[in-house]
């Protein structure tokens, strides 16, 4: 009896070390912030808020008291876009990366509960910022965020202390090209017809392209999981008619171009521009004209595709730090 309550005493002993050492690092005491910052102030925590009935998801990291940065994504994607940009900027400033309605682990409200439409993508973020009491913030703006983010500068010029565009356009050159020619005929006619020939961008290739074509080398170095995880948000059922309705929606976007152009040109926002040139949707002609109104714009075209923080993270974390320091007041 006595050599089995030793072997008892052994087993529970053994599988208390082991539970120990597989608690994750998230659930483990967290490290103290050090006077120089630390590990502790660029770990990212997971929030959601309540806009209008509606819960908002977003990640945040860095001192509460640091300077604002507001990062808003694209299509199809999700503030999981951000994941290793996040930690590289929390050590200086406070970073903020929320996902749409519809979009990463927001809410999906019903077509017939919730207007999708860009006007009202803004207006949730909008609120979000005003919930989190951000009185100034620099935005960075991708694909769809680029009109959410531009709604909102143009509405508030004094929240916005600076503007790093990352494949996001304000300008017609931007979106003349191929891609858009089955879109524009949307725009003019919603018929499910037209629609037909916008369903394949809902689809899991179509989705892959966006991470790999005019990439250098996306088999070693854009991971699998980013286009995965967007498509399985977006097979959810219901999400892909409200990206149908989203694309409807950009049409709405050309028409606030001049207003956004006459924002740069009044108010000339520090902006860095980090563009991921062989983009086939928003290809490197939608870049440069950012140079007509902004003349003092900090311009980079990278050798790499749509969602350039996959290839070239590390350099535009490093470009984004230099400009952030030189623009934005702690």
């Amino acid at each position: 009896m006595l050599r089995y309550l030793r072997i008892a005493k052994l087993t529970i002993a053994l599988g208390l070390v082991a539970t120990a050492t597989a608690i994750p690092l998230s659930l483990q005491a967290a490290p103290t912030v050090s006077s120089q910052g630390s590990a502790a102030t660029k770990a990212v925590s997971y929030h959601t808020v309540d806009i209008d009935g509606v819960k908002v998801f977003y990640r945040e990291a860095g001192p509460a008291n640091a300077p604002v940065v507001l990062l808003l994504h694209g299509f199809p994607s999700s503030s999981h876009m951000f994941r290793n940009l996040i930690p590289q900027l929390a050590e200086r400033y406070h970073v903020i990366a929320p996902d749409y309605p519809g979009y990463g682990q927001s809410d999906q409200p019903a077509m017939d509960k919730f207007t999708y439409s860009f006007d009202n993508l803004a207006m949730v973020i909008d609120k979000l910022t005003i919930r989190l009491g951000l009185g100034k913030f620099a935005i960075y703006v991708q694909d769809y965020g680029a009109p959410v983010g531009y709604r909102i500068a143009s509405a508030h010029p004094e929240k916005i202390s600076a503007i790093v565009v990352q494949n996001g356009n304000a300008y017609e050159e931007g979106i003349d090209n191929q891609f858009w020619v089955p879109v524009k005929d949307y725009w003019k006619n919603k018929s499910e017809a037209n629609a037909a020939k916008l369903r394949p961008i809902l689809e899991l290739a179509a989705t892959k392209w966006q991470y790999t074509e005019g990439f250098r080398n996306p088999a070693a170095n854009v991971s699998p999981d980013a286009w995965m995880m967007d498509q399985a948000y977006m097979d959810r059922p219901g999400n892909k008619d409200i990206q149908l309705e989203l694309f409807y929606s950009y049409g709405t976007n050309p028409p606030h171009y001049a207003e956004w152009q006459a924002y740069f040109r009044r108010y000339q926002p520090p902006m860095l521009i980090v563009w991921g040139k062989n983009d086939k949707i928003f290809p490197a002609a939608g870049a440069t004209p950012y140079l007509r109104d902004l003349p003092n714009a900090e311009l980079h075209l990278l050798d790499t595709g749509h969602f350039a923080l996959e290839e070239d993270g590390d350099e535009i974390a490093r470009l984004m730090g230099n400009f952030l320091d030189r623009n934005v007041q702690p």
